[in-house]
Protein backbone atom coordinates (compact mmCIF):
# COMPACT_ATOMS: atom_id res chain seq x y z
CA UNK A 1 0.00 0.00 0.00
CA UNK A 2 1.47 3.50 -0.70
CA UNK A 3 2.56 5.34 1.48
CA UNK A 4 0.47 8.66 2.56
CA UNK A 5 2.20 12.34 0.85
CA UNK A 6 2.11 15.05 2.99
CA UNK A 7 3.51 18.54 1.93
CA UNK A 8 4.32 22.00 3.53
CA UNK A 9 4.99 24.71 2.30
CA UNK A 10 7.40 27.47 3.57
CA UNK A 11 6.19 30.99 2.63
CA UNK A 12 7.92 33.02 5.70
CA UNK A 13 9.12 36.14 3.56
CA UNK A 14 7.62 38.44 0.92
CA UNK A 15 9.03 36.74 -1.39
CA UNK A 16 6.98 33.96 -1.80
CA UNK A 17 3.54 36.62 -2.40
CA UNK A 18 5.29 38.20 -5.37
CA UNK A 19 4.08 36.78 -8.55
CA UNK A 20 5.91 35.35 -11.48
CA UNK A 21 3.72 35.06 -15.32
CA UNK A 22 0.42 35.58 -12.84
CA UNK A 23 0.59 33.59 -10.18
CA UNK A 24 2.45 33.76 -6.57
CA UNK A 25 5.33 31.47 -5.59
CA UNK A 26 3.51 30.59 -2.48
CA UNK A 27 0.58 29.73 -4.51
CA UNK A 28 2.59 27.86 -7.61
CA UNK A 29 4.63 25.56 -4.47
CA UNK A 30 1.08 24.95 -3.30
CA UNK A 31 -0.50 24.10 -6.70
CA UNK A 32 2.73 21.64 -7.17
CA UNK A 33 2.36 19.90 -4.35
CA UNK A 34 -1.26 19.13 -4.92
CA UNK A 35 0.09 17.39 -8.74
CA UNK A 36 2.69 15.42 -7.63
CA UNK A 37 0.05 13.26 -5.16
CA UNK A 38 0.14 15.57 -1.77
CA UNK A 39 -3.58 14.84 0.12
CA UNK A 40 -2.48 17.51 2.58
CA UNK A 41 -0.73 20.40 1.93
CA UNK A 42 0.16 22.93 4.73
CA UNK A 43 1.39 26.65 4.44
CA UNK A 44 4.03 27.64 6.52
CA UNK A 45 3.24 31.69 6.70
CA UNK A 46 5.00 34.30 8.33
CA UNK A 47 4.84 34.58 12.37
CA UNK A 48 3.55 31.04 12.07
CA UNK A 49 5.54 29.31 15.36
CA UNK A 50 3.47 25.94 16.25
CA UNK A 51 3.54 24.41 13.20
CA UNK A 52 3.04 20.79 14.28
CA UNK A 53 -0.56 21.49 15.51
CA UNK A 54 -1.63 21.95 12.42
CA UNK A 55 -0.77 18.61 10.95
CA UNK A 56 -2.35 16.73 13.81
CA UNK A 57 -1.20 13.51 14.16
CA UNK A 58 1.48 12.27 11.68
CA UNK A 59 1.17 8.90 9.80
CA UNK A 60 4.18 6.85 11.07
CA UNK A 61 4.57 5.74 7.56
CA UNK A 62 4.10 9.31 6.21
CA UNK A 63 6.35 10.91 3.46
CA UNK A 64 6.76 14.35 4.05
CA UNK A 65 7.68 16.69 1.14
CA UNK A 66 8.76 20.38 1.93
CA UNK A 67 9.38 23.04 -0.58
CA UNK A 68 10.57 26.21 -0.21
CA UNK A 69 8.32 28.73 -1.86
CA UNK A 70 10.63 32.03 -1.31
CA UNK A 71 11.70 31.28 -4.69
CA UNK A 72 10.54 30.31 -7.96
CA UNK A 73 9.33 26.43 -8.39
CA UNK A 74 8.28 24.20 -10.84
CA UNK A 75 7.44 20.13 -10.77
CA UNK A 76 10.95 19.04 -11.77
CA UNK A 77 12.65 20.17 -8.56
CA UNK A 78 10.34 17.34 -6.68
CA UNK A 79 9.53 15.14 -9.49
CA UNK A 80 13.17 13.53 -8.83
CA UNK A 81 12.86 13.53 -4.86
CA UNK A 82 9.64 11.33 -5.62
CA UNK A 83 10.58 9.13 -8.26
CA UNK A 84 13.27 7.83 -5.29
CA UNK A 85 10.48 7.68 -2.70
CA UNK A 86 11.36 3.56 -2.26
CA UNK A 87 14.95 4.26 -1.27
CA UNK A 88 14.65 5.76 1.55
CA UNK A 89 14.84 4.29 4.29
CA UNK A 90 12.33 4.35 7.80
CA UNK A 91 14.13 7.74 8.94
CA UNK A 92 15.63 9.17 6.22
CA UNK A 93 16.08 12.64 4.67
CA UNK A 94 16.22 13.24 0.29
CA UNK A 95 16.82 16.65 -0.47
CA UNK A 96 17.20 18.23 -4.11
CA UNK A 97 20.27 19.88 -5.41
CA UNK A 98 21.53 21.91 -8.27
CA UNK A 99 23.58 21.38 -10.52
CA UNK A 100 26.58 22.78 -8.32
CA UNK A 101 25.29 20.51 -5.89
CA UNK A 102 23.95 23.38 -3.22
CA UNK A 103 21.07 22.71 -1.58
CA UNK A 104 17.54 23.52 -3.74
CA UNK A 105 14.92 24.20 -1.42
CA UNK A 106 13.12 20.92 -1.33
CA UNK A 107 13.26 17.78 0.39
CA UNK A 108 11.21 14.32 0.99
CA UNK A 109 11.16 12.98 5.01
CA UNK A 110 10.37 10.15 6.67
CA UNK A 111 10.10 9.32 9.79
CA UNK A 112 11.90 10.37 12.73
CA UNK A 113 13.44 13.34 10.24
CA UNK A 114 9.90 14.23 8.52
CA UNK A 115 8.45 14.51 12.88
CA UNK A 116 12.09 16.99 13.30
CA UNK A 117 11.19 18.45 9.48
CA UNK A 118 7.42 19.50 10.69
CA UNK A 119 8.45 20.59 14.50
CA UNK A 120 11.24 22.97 13.14
CA UNK A 121 11.09 26.31 13.19
CA UNK A 122 12.18 27.55 9.59
CA UNK A 123 12.97 26.19 6.26
CA UNK A 124 16.30 26.33 6.97
CA UNK A 125 16.29 23.11 8.69
CA UNK A 126 16.65 21.24 5.25
CA UNK A 127 19.71 22.95 4.51
CA UNK A 128 21.20 22.15 7.69
CA UNK A 129 20.29 18.47 8.18
CA UNK A 130 22.93 15.43 7.06
CA UNK A 131 20.78 14.05 3.99
CA UNK A 132 20.82 10.11 3.41
CA UNK A 133 21.27 11.10 -0.17
CA UNK A 134 20.67 14.19 -2.58
CA UNK A 135 18.93 14.02 -6.09
CA UNK A 136 19.58 16.46 -8.61
CA UNK A 137 17.06 18.62 -9.86
CA UNK A 138 15.41 18.74 -13.28
CA UNK A 139 15.57 21.78 -16.03
CA UNK A 140 13.15 24.27 -15.21
CA UNK A 141 13.07 23.45 -11.51
CA UNK A 142 13.77 26.83 -9.45
CA UNK A 143 15.02 30.33 -10.03
CA UNK A 144 15.71 32.86 -7.27
CA UNK A 145 13.02 36.00 -7.45
CA UNK A 146 14.62 38.45 -4.98
CA UNK A 147 15.85 41.06 -7.62
CA UNK A 148 14.12 42.52 -10.71
CA UNK A 149 16.78 41.31 -12.73
CA UNK A 150 16.35 37.45 -11.12
CA UNK A 151 12.15 37.84 -11.72
CA UNK A 152 12.93 38.51 -15.30
CA UNK A 153 15.13 35.41 -15.67
CA UNK A 154 12.82 33.60 -13.83
CA UNK A 155 10.40 34.42 -16.17
CA UNK A 156 12.26 33.23 -19.37
CA UNK A 157 13.06 30.82 -17.32
CA UNK A 158 9.46 29.72 -17.03
CA UNK A 159 7.81 30.44 -20.26
CA UNK A 160 10.60 27.76 -21.76
CA UNK A 161 7.98 25.02 -20.97
CA UNK A 162 5.81 26.42 -23.35
CA UNK A 163 7.74 24.57 -26.05
CA UNK A 164 5.94 21.20 -26.46
CA UNK A 165 7.93 17.97 -28.43
CA UNK A 166 5.47 17.36 -30.92
CA UNK A 167 5.74 21.19 -31.82
CA UNK A 168 6.60 21.00 -35.85
CA UNK A 169 7.71 24.34 -37.68
CA UNK A 170 4.69 25.39 -38.81
CA UNK A 171 3.54 25.67 -35.29
CA UNK A 172 7.31 26.94 -33.92
CA UNK A 173 7.63 29.72 -36.47
CA UNK A 174 4.08 30.49 -37.74
CA UNK A 175 2.17 30.10 -34.65
CA UNK A 176 4.15 29.97 -30.96
CA UNK A 177 5.51 33.67 -32.32
CA UNK A 178 1.94 35.22 -31.69
CA UNK A 179 0.40 32.82 -29.05
CA UNK A 180 3.57 33.28 -26.45
CA UNK A 181 3.08 36.99 -26.21
CA UNK A 182 -0.88 36.88 -25.76
CA UNK A 183 -0.16 33.81 -22.88
CA UNK A 184 1.81 36.55 -21.33
CA UNK A 185 -0.87 38.93 -21.43
CA UNK A 186 -3.61 36.49 -20.41
CA UNK A 187 -1.78 34.56 -17.62
CA UNK A 188 -1.97 37.72 -15.46
CA UNK A 189 -5.96 37.37 -15.94
CA UNK A 190 -8.17 35.31 -13.83
CA UNK A 191 -9.17 33.63 -17.39
CA UNK A 192 -8.97 29.60 -16.78
CA UNK A 193 -7.56 27.67 -19.78
CA UNK A 194 -11.47 25.77 -20.25
CA UNK A 195 -12.96 29.04 -20.64
CA UNK A 196 -10.56 29.72 -23.32
CA UNK A 197 -11.36 26.62 -24.97
CA UNK A 198 -14.62 27.76 -24.41
CA UNK A 199 -14.53 30.87 -26.30
CA UNK A 200 -12.55 29.41 -28.93
CA UNK A 201 -15.42 27.32 -29.73
CA UNK A 202 -17.53 30.38 -30.11
CA UNK A 203 -15.38 31.72 -32.13
CA UNK A 204 -15.34 28.63 -34.76
CA UNK A 205 -18.77 28.60 -34.33
CA UNK A 206 -18.90 32.11 -35.88
CA UNK A 207 -16.16 31.38 -38.47
CA UNK A 208 -18.21 28.32 -39.87
CA UNK A 209 -21.82 30.24 -39.73
CA UNK A 210 -19.96 33.08 -42.07
CA UNK A 211 -18.16 30.57 -44.58
CA UNK A 212 -21.54 29.00 -45.08
CA UNK A 213 -22.71 31.70 -46.95
CA UNK A 214 -22.67 32.77 -50.87
CA UNK A 215 -20.40 35.74 -50.83
CA UNK A 216 -16.89 35.11 -51.26
CA UNK A 217 -15.97 37.70 -48.38
CA UNK A 218 -18.28 36.10 -46.03
CA UNK A 219 -16.29 33.04 -46.71
CA UNK A 220 -13.03 35.10 -46.44
CA UNK A 221 -14.02 36.47 -43.03
CA UNK A 222 -15.26 32.64 -42.01
CA UNK A 223 -12.18 31.35 -42.63
CA UNK A 224 -10.05 34.19 -40.93
CA UNK A 225 -11.95 33.79 -37.71
CA UNK A 226 -10.90 30.06 -37.78
CA UNK A 227 -7.44 31.24 -38.29
CA UNK A 228 -7.37 33.40 -35.57
CA UNK A 229 -9.42 30.98 -33.25
CA UNK A 230 -6.78 28.38 -33.89
CA UNK A 231 -4.16 31.11 -32.16
CA UNK A 232 -6.11 31.26 -29.41
CA UNK A 233 -5.95 27.73 -28.99
CA UNK A 234 -2.46 27.75 -28.48
CA UNK A 235 -2.93 29.95 -25.28
CA UNK A 236 -5.56 27.36 -23.63
CA UNK A 237 -2.71 24.71 -23.22
CA UNK A 238 0.13 27.22 -22.34
CA UNK A 239 -1.75 28.91 -19.46
CA UNK A 240 -2.68 25.32 -18.14
CA UNK A 241 1.17 24.55 -18.09
CA UNK A 242 2.47 28.23 -17.03
CA UNK A 243 -0.22 28.02 -13.79
CA UNK A 244 -0.37 24.73 -13.30
CA UNK A 245 -3.63 24.26 -14.08
CA UNK A 246 -3.12 20.96 -16.73
CA UNK A 247 -6.42 18.57 -16.42
CA UNK A 248 -7.93 15.63 -18.04
CA UNK A 249 -11.08 17.56 -18.22
CA UNK A 250 -9.51 20.35 -19.49
CA UNK A 251 -7.38 18.33 -22.30
CA UNK A 252 -10.64 16.52 -23.24
CA UNK A 253 -12.35 19.76 -24.12
CA UNK A 254 -9.54 21.12 -26.07
CA UNK A 255 -9.24 18.13 -28.45
CA UNK A 256 -13.05 17.98 -29.03
CA UNK A 257 -13.77 21.47 -29.98
CA UNK A 258 -10.38 21.08 -32.16
CA UNK A 259 -11.84 18.01 -33.83
CA UNK A 260 -14.91 19.45 -34.46
CA UNK A 261 -13.77 22.48 -35.17
CA UNK A 262 -11.99 20.61 -38.57
CA UNK A 263 -15.78 18.87 -39.53
CA UNK A 264 -17.27 21.92 -39.28
CA UNK A 265 -15.75 24.10 -41.43
CA UNK A 266 -15.43 21.38 -44.10
CA UNK A 267 -19.50 20.96 -43.82
CA UNK A 268 -19.52 25.26 -44.25
CA UNK A 269 -17.18 25.07 -46.93
CA UNK A 270 -19.10 22.65 -48.43
CA UNK A 271 -22.27 24.82 -48.56
CA UNK A 272 -20.99 27.76 -49.28
CA UNK A 273 -19.41 26.43 -52.77
CA UNK A 274 -22.73 24.54 -53.27
CA UNK A 275 -24.60 27.95 -52.95
CA UNK A 276 -21.42 29.78 -54.70
CA UNK A 277 -20.82 27.14 -57.49
CA UNK A 278 -24.17 25.33 -57.80
CA UNK A 279 -24.22 21.40 -59.34
CA UNK A 280 -23.51 22.99 -62.76
CA UNK A 281 -19.67 23.56 -61.57
CA UNK A 282 -19.07 20.08 -61.95
CA UNK A 283 -20.23 20.37 -65.69
CA UNK A 284 -20.42 16.75 -67.23
CA UNK A 285 -19.60 14.73 -64.38
CA UNK A 286 -23.27 15.55 -63.01
CA UNK A 287 -22.18 13.36 -59.74
CA UNK A 288 -25.69 12.09 -58.53
CA UNK A 289 -27.95 13.35 -61.43
CA UNK A 290 -26.77 17.05 -60.18
CA UNK A 291 -28.53 16.58 -56.72
CA UNK A 292 -26.37 18.39 -54.38
CA UNK A 293 -22.90 17.28 -55.06
CA UNK A 294 -21.12 19.63 -52.57
CA UNK A 295 -23.81 19.27 -50.11
CA UNK A 296 -23.89 14.62 -50.21
CA UNK A 297 -19.56 14.70 -50.90
CA UNK A 298 -19.56 17.20 -47.43
CA UNK A 299 -22.07 14.56 -45.48
CA UNK A 300 -20.31 11.55 -46.86
CA UNK A 301 -17.10 13.11 -46.07
CA UNK A 302 -18.23 14.12 -42.67
CA UNK A 303 -19.22 10.89 -41.75
CA UNK A 304 -15.42 9.93 -42.53
CA UNK A 305 -14.21 12.48 -40.40
CA UNK A 306 -16.60 11.19 -37.50
CA UNK A 307 -15.74 7.52 -38.09
CA UNK A 308 -11.57 8.53 -38.01
CA UNK A 309 -12.55 10.60 -34.49
CA UNK A 310 -14.23 7.71 -33.17
CA UNK A 311 -10.50 5.33 -34.16
CA UNK A 312 -8.51 8.68 -32.87
CA UNK A 313 -10.31 8.34 -29.06
CA UNK A 314 -10.22 4.65 -28.76
CA UNK A 315 -6.30 4.63 -29.59
CA UNK A 316 -5.74 7.49 -27.21
CA UNK A 317 -8.52 6.59 -24.15
CA UNK A 318 -8.10 2.26 -24.25
CA UNK A 319 -4.02 2.00 -25.70
CA UNK A 320 -2.49 5.31 -24.96
CA UNK A 321 -4.43 6.44 -21.92
CA UNK A 322 -3.85 9.96 -22.83
CA UNK A 323 -6.75 13.17 -23.99
CA UNK A 324 -4.05 14.41 -26.40
CA UNK A 325 -5.33 13.45 -30.11
CA UNK A 326 -1.48 14.29 -30.39
CA UNK A 327 -0.76 11.07 -28.73
CA UNK A 328 -2.29 8.98 -31.13
CA UNK A 329 0.08 5.86 -31.85
CA UNK A 330 -0.12 3.76 -35.41
CA UNK A 331 1.08 0.13 -33.87
CA UNK A 332 2.14 -0.85 -30.97
CA UNK A 333 3.87 -4.18 -29.68
CA UNK A 334 2.53 -6.60 -26.23
CA UNK A 335 5.33 -6.62 -23.64
CA UNK A 336 5.00 -8.05 -20.03
CA UNK A 337 3.13 -6.31 -17.43
CA UNK A 338 5.00 -5.92 -13.85
CA UNK A 339 2.14 -8.53 -12.45
CA UNK A 340 2.12 -11.92 -13.38
CA UNK A 341 -0.57 -12.81 -16.44
CA UNK A 342 -0.77 -9.04 -17.53
CA UNK A 343 0.88 -6.85 -20.39
CA UNK A 344 0.88 -3.54 -21.82
CA UNK A 345 0.77 -2.56 -25.16
CA UNK A 346 3.51 0.24 -26.01
CA UNK A 347 4.31 2.19 -29.69
CA UNK A 348 6.67 -0.33 -31.90
CA UNK A 349 9.80 0.48 -32.28
CA UNK A 350 10.61 2.31 -35.34
CA UNK A 351 12.46 0.33 -38.07
CA UNK A 352 14.85 2.76 -39.56
CA UNK A 353 16.25 2.60 -43.17
CA UNK A 354 19.58 1.15 -43.35
CA UNK A 355 20.63 3.99 -45.76
CA UNK A 356 19.72 7.65 -45.08
CA UNK A 357 17.62 9.50 -47.80
CA UNK A 358 19.07 11.75 -50.13
CA UNK A 359 18.76 15.19 -48.98
CA UNK A 360 15.70 16.52 -50.82
CA UNK A 361 13.73 13.22 -50.45
CA UNK A 362 14.21 13.79 -46.65
CA UNK A 363 13.10 17.34 -46.68
CA UNK A 364 10.61 16.32 -48.66
CA UNK A 365 9.19 13.66 -46.25
CA UNK A 366 10.25 15.72 -43.37
CA UNK A 367 7.61 18.75 -44.51
CA UNK A 368 5.05 16.72 -46.08
CA UNK A 369 4.17 15.33 -42.58
CA UNK A 370 3.60 18.84 -41.30
CA UNK A 371 1.52 19.39 -44.34
CA UNK A 372 -1.26 17.14 -42.81
CA UNK A 373 -1.35 18.74 -40.21
CA UNK A 374 -4.75 21.12 -38.74
CA UNK A 375 -2.16 24.62 -37.97
CA UNK A 376 -1.32 24.01 -41.54
CA UNK A 377 -4.49 23.59 -43.34
CA UNK A 378 -5.18 26.58 -41.43
CA UNK A 379 -3.11 28.56 -43.10
CA UNK A 380 -3.15 27.20 -46.44
CA UNK A 381 -7.20 27.25 -46.48
CA UNK A 382 -6.95 30.78 -45.80
CA UNK A 383 -4.46 31.35 -48.77
CA UNK A 384 -6.91 29.54 -50.99
CA UNK A 385 -9.91 31.30 -49.38
CA UNK A 386 -8.06 34.40 -50.36
CA UNK A 387 -7.41 33.59 -53.78
CA UNK A 388 -11.24 32.84 -54.53
CA UNK A 389 -10.48 29.41 -53.94
CA UNK A 390 -12.68 27.57 -51.72
CA UNK A 391 -13.75 24.75 -54.01
CA UNK A 392 -10.22 23.68 -53.82
CA UNK A 393 -9.77 24.30 -50.26
CA UNK A 394 -13.14 21.95 -49.45
CA UNK A 395 -11.54 19.45 -52.59
CA UNK A 396 -8.16 19.31 -49.91
CA UNK A 397 -10.37 18.68 -47.11
CA UNK A 398 -12.39 16.33 -48.20
CA UNK A 399 -9.20 14.46 -49.85
CA UNK A 400 -7.59 14.75 -46.67
CA UNK A 401 -10.52 12.64 -44.77
CA UNK A 402 -10.61 10.14 -47.80
CA UNK A 403 -7.29 9.29 -47.51
CA UNK A 404 -6.49 9.33 -43.48
CA UNK A 405 -10.01 7.49 -42.86
CA UNK A 406 -8.63 3.72 -44.17
CA UNK A 407 -5.18 4.58 -42.48
CA UNK A 408 -6.52 4.96 -39.29
CA UNK A 409 -9.03 1.91 -40.27
CA UNK A 410 -6.07 -0.66 -40.32
CA UNK A 411 -4.70 0.86 -37.24
CA UNK A 412 -7.48 0.19 -35.70
CA UNK A 413 -8.24 -3.16 -36.86
CA UNK A 414 -5.00 -4.04 -35.73
CA UNK A 415 -5.41 -3.34 -32.64
CA UNK A 416 -8.45 -4.51 -32.12
CA UNK A 417 -6.73 -7.81 -32.89
CA UNK A 418 -3.88 -7.27 -30.43
CA UNK A 419 -6.42 -6.56 -27.77
CA UNK A 420 -9.03 -9.86 -28.58
CA UNK A 421 -5.62 -11.97 -28.90
CA UNK A 422 -4.80 -10.83 -25.34
CA UNK A 423 -8.18 -11.69 -24.27
CA UNK A 424 -8.00 -15.17 -25.46
CA UNK A 425 -4.75 -15.70 -23.67
CA UNK A 426 -6.18 -15.38 -20.35
CA UNK A 427 -4.10 -12.04 -19.99
CA UNK A 428 -5.12 -8.82 -18.90
CA UNK A 429 -3.79 -5.37 -20.47
CA UNK A 430 -2.48 -2.71 -18.21
CA UNK A 431 -1.42 0.78 -18.23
Amino acid sequence: MARELIAIVFAETALAELRIAGLSARERAIRIAGRVGASRVHLVGPGESERAAAFGELPADALVLAIDANQLVHTPLVAPLLARRDELPADGLAVAVGPDDVFAGACLATGRCARELVAARDHAWMATQPPTFAVRHGEIARHAIATPAERRAAHRMLYRILIKPQDNAITRYLYRPISFPLTRVLAWTPITPNQISYLVGVLVAIGCFLTAHRSMGMAIAGTATILAASYLDCCDGEIARIKLLSSKYGAWIDTVIDELSTIGYMVALGYHCHLAFGPGYLGALGWFGGRGPWLITAAACAVLYVWSMYIIYYNIIVAVGSANSQDYVGRFEVVPGAEPNTVRLRPASEVRPARQLPPGLHHAALYLSFMVRRDFIAWCAMGLALAHLTQVSFAIQVLGGVMIAPVLTLDHLRLRRQRRSIARAGQTVVA
